[in-house]
């Protein structure tokens, strides 16, 4: 009989079950009650019951587990002085969307050699998961693949389905199911309308096909996710964090009858993907803020120890605290935002 399965399949390899990944890594009870209690601060800024603001800083993605742990104990300090106004969540992306090939982050390719171990890349993104909720920070990750909630999920406060998975329908499903709030961002073309229906679609019902904790195929059935938002990214022709995109989206919003406030991504397309250009972004927002915009829940900063960005490379050749995917601002520049933004925020 001629071949007709599996034809462009080199092998299949085994991957540890959720269940053994968390039984290695194990959520404690101060861990747990930190995801708890900030799912539901970050529930109540989006639906202005909490008059403070979100602030989701941190790398665009991460590669170096000490200057990931440098950085959020930096950010803990921060968050420590300006609680009162902020609640800060450390972004925490291990999975890397791209647009045609390239480093696909730590949980693919965690020694940065194109070895693709997958069930290592598994052990360090949880185990930096742990030690950053140690430090006493929630963390923040993009799903991408939709078997890999089941191994981190308990750990994330917050989560994106970015800019190219928006329309997915597997992904609106997902999250429907999943335990945190959702900001969906909108398409690369700055269109937010399918983000909006994704919302709606992300707030319903649904059944679908994926993975239990023992890593057995199964039918999952979600009763909705309802603190799913939008997060306003910018688009191809040009950014949309200034009052009249923000009003506009405000008006569907409501049309909609979506009731939760929307994310300003102050990186990606809002900056041109400029670090330097997330300034622009982030007064603007902050002026706003500051003129008594309830829509703008939060923001969004990609920001590192270094500023910029530098090439993948061996570990050994890489600048310490520097992106290797998308340019950030410097620590210093983000301590200099932040404190801006919480100015900006009046209870």
């Amino acid at each position: 009989m001629e071949l007709t399965d599996n034809l462009n399949i080199v092998q299949f390899k085994p991957l540890t079950t959720p269940r053994q990944l968390k039984e290695k890594f194990p959520e404690t009870d101060p861990v747990a009650h930190l995801v708890a209690q900030s799912r539901r601060t970050i529930e109540a800024i989006l639906t202005n019951k909490d008059k403070r603001r979100l602030v989701i800083a941190g790398p665009c993605s991460l590669h170096d587990k000490k200057a990931t742990l440098d950085y959020a104990t930096r950010l803990k300090k921060l968050q420590d002085k300006t609680a009162d106004k902020l609640l800060l969540v450390m972004r925490t992306y291990f999975e890397k969307p791209r647009t045609t090939v390239g480093w696909k982050g730590m949980l693919y390719d965690p020694y940065l050699d194109g070895s693709y171990d997958i069930e290592e890349g598994f052990s360090r993104s949880r185990e930096i998961l742990l030690e950053i909720s140690n430090i006493g920070l929630p963390c923040a990750t993009e799903f991408l693949d939709p078997i890999v909630p089941q191994y981190t999920a308990d750990l994330i406060s917050w989560a994106a389905i970015g800019a190219r998975t928006t329309e997915s329908q597997i992904h609106r499903q997902m999250a429907s199911g999943l335990s945190m709030p959702i900001g969906f961002k909108n398409s690369t073309d700055g269109k937010i309308t399918a983000s909006i229906d994704a919302i709606k679609a992300a707030a319903s019902t649904h059944s679908f096909m994926g993975i239990d904790s023992e890593g057995k195929v199964i039918i999952a059935e979600t009763r909705g996710n309802k603190a799913c938002h939008l997060v306003m990214r910018g688009g191809e022709d040009c950014p949309n964090y200034t009052a009249e995109y923000v009003a506009f989206a405000e008006v569907l919003l409501k049309k909609a009858n979506i009731p939760n406030g929307i994310i300003i991504d102050c990186s990606h397309a809002n900056s041109n993907k400029d670090h330097t250009l997330q300034r622009n972004a982030l007064l603007d927002v902050a002026e706003q803020v500051k003129s008594s915009t309830d829509i703008i829940a939060g923001i969004m900063l990609e920001s590192f120890i270094a500023a910029g960005r530098q090439k993948p490379a061996k570990p050994d050749n890489l600048t310490y605290g520097q992106s290797i995917t998308d340019s950030c601002i410097s620590w210093a520049e983000t301590e200099e935002f932040v404190n801006i933004f919480a100015d900006a925020v009046k209870l």
